[in-house]
């Protein structure tokens, strides 16, 4: 039976790819750059990439705020600061947010139901103004944000300091939805727990992992908890 859920943030909870494209067009106008959609698509590639190398520890999180817009300035030819245009951007970003569908009902549905936990790689001051907009902190008995806890999802050590937080912890209790595969789900593997991945966008899973349960909504995951 299980007790204790833990949610992903971005693109689980709150819609990262519409408030990035916001975020974007905001900054790149503001340097005077056109945001097309050939930038923006590009740009989202690169940021991927960039944070799958946070995850890996092959870059530090200022590598990936500034680089990957040196990056996409690089290949388009772009001679604005990328470092005054991540500034722009993460200034932005922190100040709205936009809910995947039916999450604000689903947290509210589980809340008193289960103890429900937050856990982040974001960047600590945008996921401060994003909880702070959306109003959602109330439904957590705690946020876990790797930039103050000192190191990444999907390591171990990240979800062994969030589970010192939880009474009477016990991983057969505890499951993880998110969307990313590689930090998300391989870190609910890493940390033994039962994993469920919120697979919206419809993508292949290349990797050796299968998980306890797999949904394309929001409005199945109470259902799935409850059958765990």
């Amino acid at each position: 039976m299980i007790k204790n859920v833990l949610f992903d943030l971005d693109d689980t909870i709150l819609d990262f790819g519409k408030a990035e494209k916001e975020a974007l067009k905001y900054a790149f106008e503001h340097k005077g750059i056109e945001p097309t959609e050939e930038l923006l698509a590009r740009y989202s590639v690169i940021n991927e990439e960039h944070w799958k190398r946070l995850e890996k520890e092959e870059l530090t999180r200022d590598g990936v705020k500034y680089g990957r817009f040196r990056q996409l300035f690089d290949e388009y030819g772009i001679t604005a600061s990328p470092i005054e245009t991540a500034d722009l951007y993460e200034k932005r970003l922190s100040c709205g947010h936009h809910f995947i569908d039916g999450a604000e009902a689903l947290l509210s549905s589980l809340y008193g139901k289960y103890r429900l936990y937050l856990v982040s790689n974001g960047t600590y001051s945008v996921q401060e103004g994003r909880l702070a907009s959306s109003g959602i902190e109330k439904y957590f008995d705690g946020i876990f944000i790797s930039e103050k806890v000192g190191c990444e999802k999907p390591k171990k050590e990240f979800f062994d300091y969030c589970f010192s937080f939880i009474p009477d912890f016990s991983a057969d209790e505890t499951v993880i939805i998110g969307d990313s595969l590689t930090s998300d789900m391989r870190g609910g593997k890493n940390a033994g727990i039962k994993t469920v991945w919120f697979n919206r966008k419809g993508k292949t899973n290349d990797t050796d992992m299968n998980f306890d349960a797999v949904t394309n909504s929001l409005f199945e995951i109470e259902n799935i908890i409850k059958s765990l």
